[in-house]
This record gives structure tokens, C-alpha cells and sequence, in this order.
């Protein structure tokens, strides 16, 4: 009977234990699923069910009242442009948007959008009708309320992994007494001066999610894979940014101001050599061999977006 009892004994024990870990696990797995509920619960709970209530929602003209000379940077910048500047309303018209009517656009029409109005993710189907119906229209003043904003950079992205908490900032600095009825208060973000914050938008894809898989932009890929090994040191920010400059140059609508940064950028050198010249009594024919030497000095691929 002993050896029954002692097997009696530790089949007990290990059941026990057993149960120990099965619940364990089930609290585990349990923990998990109402995170991921709560998580859900609170995307879909974001989602703006109008043009007009997602505009309210990222409209951040009262920045201006504390941070007026970076605001005004920010209205020369193209993120406050983002689906009007470079042929972007064109485009949209014309190429990713071929639906027959307003009404039949849904997010998925606008892959772009991932990086020219990421705000979308957080609005309804219904939300990207209406701003198919802008675009079509040409409507120029609602089309400059959608853009890259404060909001986008400061509360959005700032945020690594995750959701970006309520109420909050994310900047360079903390700041526990954010002087803002909603906004009240900042965190220091771990990105907001590295080059994966610019590459978010700036080297993102292929997308899958979409039908039609799209990369337009590669500027970070070639940052890192480029630059960074031949020995770059300098991140986005303090190439595109200096000294918090919010206009992030260059401003392509300024034909001056991006043919000197090209210039700096991309240095070209021209030699012209005469080696061959035929005499007519009425014909002058020069020969010249033109040897051209273009030496990037940029930290990414030119051109690219």
C-alpha cells in the first residue's frame, strides 16, 4: 500500500500543480484579451464620424497663442500642406481615387493618407467619403484644415509603442504643467530627436494593408543603409531642422532657397576641354569633350520624398 500511496501522493501534487499553471495561464491569456479589448475599445471610440469632427479634433490654432513664431514656421512648411503641395490634389484626383462618386471612397482609396494624413485611422469610412467629395470639389479652405499638424508630431507618433496617452504631449522635454485646458501636461518622447520620427513618414513601406502595395518613400531606408555606414553622424532634425526650424526646408515653392540647399547638397562640377576645331571659310565647328562630376554631400537619396 505504501508505493500506492506515495504514487497516490505525488499524482496529487502534480495535479495541483498542474491546475496551478492552467490557471495561471487562463489569467494570462485573460489579462491579454480584455487589454486588447480595452485597446479596441478605445481606437474605435476615437473614431471621428465626421469631416468636420476630425478637423475639431486636430484643429491646433490655439498653439499659436504660446508658440506663435513656430506655428508661423510651421504654415511655411509643407506638412501644412500635405495633400495640397506637390501635385498631391492633382494626384488624387487622377490617380488612387477611381471611384465614380464621392460616396463610394472608403479609407482604402487613400494610401497615401498613411503618411500625408495619418489622422484618417482615426475616423470612419463615412469621413473618407466626405473627403473625396472635398478633393473632387477642389474645395482649397477645407483641404488646408487636413494636414501634418502639431498633433500629428507632439501627441500621435511621439509615442513609441502603443497608444498615445490622453491628455498628454510628447516633445523634447517634460513638462508636468502644460498650460492647455486639454493638453496639460508633456512627456519626453525617446524619438522626438532621433531619425526613426522623420522615417515614420519618411521611408515607409511597402503597405501591404493596401490592394495595391506602395513605397513612395525611401529617405530613411537610404539614411540608414547609405549615410549612416560611410560614416554620417548627423540625424534628420539637424540637417532639416535646425534650431527647431519648423518650416523643415526645403521649401520646394521657394525656387531660390532649394536651388542654394541643392546647391550645397549636390556640388556639380562642370569642365569643359577644346580639342578639335574644322575651318570653313563660313563655318566655325568647335569639338569639346564636357566631363560632369556630381558629388552627394546629402544624407539620404535625391530626389525622394
Amino acid at each position: 500500500m505504501k508505493p500506492l500511496i506515495g504514487i497516490f501522493k505525488f499524482s496529487y501534487r502534480t495535479s495541483v500543480k498542474r491546475g496551478f499553471i492552467t490557471i495561471a495561464l487562463g489569467l494570462g491569456f485573460l489579462s491579454v484579451f480584455i487589454y486588447a479589448l480595452s485597446a479596441l475599445g478605445q481606437t474605435s471610440g476615437r473614431q471621428a464620424q465626421s469631416l468636420k469632427e476630425l478637423i475639431d479634433r486636430y484643429d491646433t490654432s490655439r498653439c499659436r497663442e504660446c508658440h506663435e513664431e513656430i506655428y508661423a514656421q510651421w504654415e511655411k512648411s509643407h506638412h501644412a500642406r500635405s495633400i495640397m503641395d506637390i501635385l498631391m490634389d492633382d494626384y488624387l484626383k487622377k490617380g488612387v481615387l477611381s471611384v465614380r462618386s464621392a460616396g463610394d471612397a472608403t479609407k482604402k482609396n487613400f494610401p497615401c493618407f498613411k503618411c500625408h494624413l495619418p489622422q484618417i485611422e482615426n475616423a470612419t469610412d463615412k469621413v473618407a467619403s466626405e473627403i473625396a467629395a472635398v478633393i473632387l470639389k477642389n474645395d482649397k479652405a477645407t483641404m488646408k484644415k487636413l494636414n501634418i499638424n502639431c498633433l500629428v508630431c507632439h501627441h500621435d507618433h511621439g509615442v513609441v509603442h502603443g497608444l498615445p496617452k490622453d491628455g498628454v504631449l510628447y516633445g523634447t522635454s517634460a513638462d508636468k504643467e502644460h498650460p492647455d485646458t486639454k493638453y496639460k501636461s508633456v512627456i519626453k518622447s525617446p524619438v522626438m530627436k532621433r531619425p526613426a520620427m522623420c522615417g515614420r513618414c519618411h521611408g515607409l513601406g511597402p503597405n501591404y494593408e493596401f490592394e495595391h502595395p506602395v513605397q513612395c518613400a525611401t529617405l530613411y531606408g537610404s539614411y540608414l543603409h547609405a549615410y549612416v555606414p560611410s560614416g554620417g553622424e548627423k540625424t534628420c532634425q539637424q540637417c532639416h531642422m535646425e534650431k527647431a526650424d519648423h518650416t523643415c526646408p526645403p521649401n520646394f515653392q521657394d525656387r531660390k532657397q532649394t536651388s542654394a540647399r541643392l546647391s550645397r547638397a549636390l556640388p556639380l562640377d562642370v569642365r569643359v576641354m577644346f580639342y578639335l576645331s574644322q575651318y570653313t571659310p563660313e563655318k566655325y565647328v568647335p569639338t569639346v569633350v564636357v566631363s560632369t562630376r556630381i558629388q552627394s554631400k546629402a544624407g539620404h537619396r535625391i530626389p525622394d520624398g
